[in-house]
């Protein structure tokens, strides 16, 4: 995993260091033959209220389809910008992708093209959740998603200091 320019909330964590540490320790190839990466996690009960959060807010796509198509629409808003400004961004995690452990190679060979797409700027988790787990509790019983884009900074700030919390046991409030 290269270099990751965190959220400027995350950046600002007591052990931000620490939990950059971790997110490398944590990562790992999406599939055998993957060139990006994913972050090994667990839905916490507060990684779970921070889905729920995002969900609530509207800051959630479901499904690789629906990650996609949000993605592809911020990137086309970007350079517009960028054009328009004449600035070069930052690369600068901004979006979560978190995907469930049940899918099949093609699936996770599809998750990596669309990492590598739009590096920096995703960054992928891959949890110990099957595709039930993962939506159910979000979208009700029955309901199956193997990936979810969190599609706002503070969304993705919120879970990324969630992880930083748990993983390195130093709240972000000190």
């Amino acid at each position: 995993m290269t270099e990751l320019r965190l959220p400027r909330a995350v950046e600002a964590h007591p052990a931000a260091s620490r939990f950059a540490g971790e997110l490398q320790a944590r990562s790992a190839a999406l599939w055998r033959g993957g060139e990006a990466n994913a972050v090994s996690c667990t839905i916490t009960p507060r990684v779970a209220l921070c889905l729920e959060n995002a969900r609530d807010a509207g800051h959630l796509a479901r499904g690789l389809e629906g990650a996609a198509r949000a993605l592809a629409a911020e990137d086309r808003g970007l350079r517009k910008v960028d054009r328009r400004t004449n600035v070069v961004r930052g690369g600068r995690v901004s979006r979560v992708l978190v995907l469930a452990n049940d899918g099949a190679e093609r699936f996770y060979r599809n998750a990596d093209k669309l990492v590598r797409e739009h590096r920096p700027r995703v960054l992928a988790l891959r949890t110990a959740s099957d595709q039930e787990a993962l939506a159910a509790p979000l979208f009700g019983p029955g309901q199956l998603d193997r990936a979810l884009l969190l599609t706002h900074k503070d969304a993705v700030s919120e879970l990324l200091l969630a992880l930083a919390d748990d993983w390195t046991g130093t709240p972000a409030d000190g």
